[in-house]
């Protein structure tokens, strides 16, 4: 089960995704990619708690105002769909149902890829089972709404496609600005590194070296240098430029470090006095962000 209120409020966007597919054709990567967007994803529910799920949307519509349900041909009972969408129709829904295909080739070299079992394998063999899925998933994918082949499709591509496919546009990635301490080695989760090293040591001088680079005397020190000016200006100018095409890859965060020797003057003024700059020249990134110093303390 996935949740998470994320992405962007669109009101034109189904309230109710049903999303089914061949195993092995990116299912998980398209209710990841709906779940970033504000939808709350079910995998694996079988048909038949479909109108529950509705019901329970009803009584709590702020807290489920999408739902997104996932259904593949573990559940076995993929016959009921028909009578399901028929029973929702007439009630007034009116989901919307996705069915993700990929070629026969495709489905066997991903899954040899991953190593992973298929759901109806057996001593027939991965071959044989992908086509017994075929069949058991022929009745869901008459009814779909869109029907995406991924056979040529990363799973970059794949997410972008589900999401201009309901109406919505990618959303501002959340941003995290890192600062760090090179003597600790780098963080693992790091997209973007600058290196602030560069500057003036507010450890060698007097009455800063048990301050940190979120106190105003370092700041200020930092900032009556003509580098301190220059690397923070230089580098807000370089994210508000590149930035939005990093919005375009589907992002759901971007982690940036700075670094230092010891983690606790010019990384953390650095990573303080970018993030102050972008909630004031960038306000659409503003509600994302936030700033983590890892060797602070």
């Amino acid at each position: 089960m996935h949740s998470e209120a994320a992405g962007n409020a669109n009101t034109d966007t189904p309230a109710l995704i049903i999303l089914s597919g061949l195993s092995g054709s990116g299912k998980s990567t398209a209710l990841q990619a709906l779940e970033d967007q504000g939808y709350f994803c079910i995998d694996n529910l079988p048909v038949q708690l479909i109108p529950a799920l509705l019901e329970q949307q009803k009584i709590q519509p702020q807290e489920y105002p999408r739902l997104a349900v996932g259904l593949d041909a573990r559940s076995r009972r993929t016959a009921e769909l028909a009578s399901t969408l028929d029973t929702l129709r007439q009630s007034g829904q009116h989901p919307r149902l996705l069915f993700l295909t990929a070629s026969d080739s495709t489905l066997v070299q991903r899954y040899k890829a991953t190593r992973r079992e298929h759901p109806l394998a057996d001593a027939e063999g991965l071959s044989a089972a992908i086509g017994r899925e075929r069949r058991l998933l022929a009745a869901i994918s008459e009814y779909a709404s869109d029907i995406v082949d991924t056979s040529l499709m990363n799973v970059h591509e794949l997410r972008l496609h589900i999401i201009e496919l309901i109406g919505m546009r990618p959303g501002s990635p959340r941003l995290l600005l890192q600062s760090f301490a090179y003597t600790h080695g780098l963080p693992a989760d790091l997209d973007i590194v600058f290196d602030a090293r560069c500057l003036p040591n507010p450890h060698w001088q007097p009455g800063l070296r048990e301050l940190t680079g979120r106190d105003q005397p370092v700041a200020e020190f930092l900032q009556q240098s003509a580098a301190g000016k220059a690397f923070v200006a230089d580098i807000l100018q370089w994210l508000l430029r590149w930035l939005p095409d990093y919005c375009h890859s589907t992002r759901s965060q971007i982690t940036i470090g700075f670094g230092c020797t010891g983690g606790r003057h010019r990384s953390v003024y650095a990573a303080e006095a970018l993030a102050a700059a972008l909630a004031e020249h960038a306000m659409h990134y503003s509600s994302g962000l936030r700033v983590r110093h890892r060797d602070l303390g």
